[in-house]
């Protein structure tokens, strides 16, 4: 049997952090940037990738469109 997860200590230890919260927001502002542009909608399937892996540089030609299983699956 396995332990259930502990949520707040995880988002104490690392998702809490003034770093990750700004890597998030950037993920956030992407996403939000490709529904404007009609790109992705909410519950779709879809990730916004940066093709880059710079996640503060959301120009539009950095952004494009993916399916979770191939953006997750990237390095």
């Amino acid at each position: 049997m396995t332990k259930p997860r502990d949520y707040k200590a995880e988002y104490q230890s690392f998702h809490g952090k003034p770093k990750e919260i700004a890597r998030r927001a950037g993920r956030n502002k992407a996403r939000s940037i490709m529904a404007k542009a009609g790109a992705v909608k909410k519950g779709d399937g879809k990730d916004v990738d940066h093709k880059n892996r710079n996640t503060k540089d959301n120009s539009r030609k950095n952004l494009r469109v993916m399916s979770k299983s191939a953006n997750r699956s990237k390095k």
